[in-house]
């Protein structure tokens, strides 16, 4: 159980894309996600429910500026949360703009994911609640 003074919640998420314009495109269109944020050449910034996705180019994070240099190489993950009712709702709207579902999982603690690559090889995963069991729900 979290204390007062732990951490209470995840606010944003990075994730390392090598077009950003198709990046961007695959966010906004695909999963629905509304821009909040762009640096053409450096970053696209999403928010995703009460949280923030980032996505950068790391070529440009990875220099010296107003922010400590950051990057990663090779794909990364991201969970992305979903109503459980919507679930089949997410799957055929991959499949409509054909992103291939590359696992599905049901969780002991009754959550369920579908796990699918973004045009960088991200690993993205819309999970509905339960899958950890946090007093949040997820």
């Amino acid at each position: 159980m979290a204390s007062m003074n732990g951490i209470q919640h995840l606010v944003e998420a990075a994730l390392y894309v090598d077009d950003l314009d198709r990046a961007e495109a695959f966010y906004r269109d695909v999963l629905g996600l509304e821009l909040i944020g762009k640096e053409p050449g450096r970053h696209v910034f999403f928010q995703a429910g009460e949280g923030v996705l980032l996505i950068f180019n790391p070529e440009s994070t990875q220099k010296q500026g107003l922010f400590p240099p950051h990057g990663t190489k090779g794909p990364g993950h991201a969970a992305l949360g979903i109503l459980a009712d919507s679930l089949d709702i997410w799957r055929s709207r991959l499949q409509e703009h054909d992103v291939e579902i590359e696992k599905e999982a049901t969780w002991p603690r009754g959550g369920r994911s579908l796990y699918f690559r973004d045009p960088a090889g991200n690993s993205v995963e819309l999970v509905t609640p339960g899958c950890w069991g946090l007093p949040s729900g997820w």
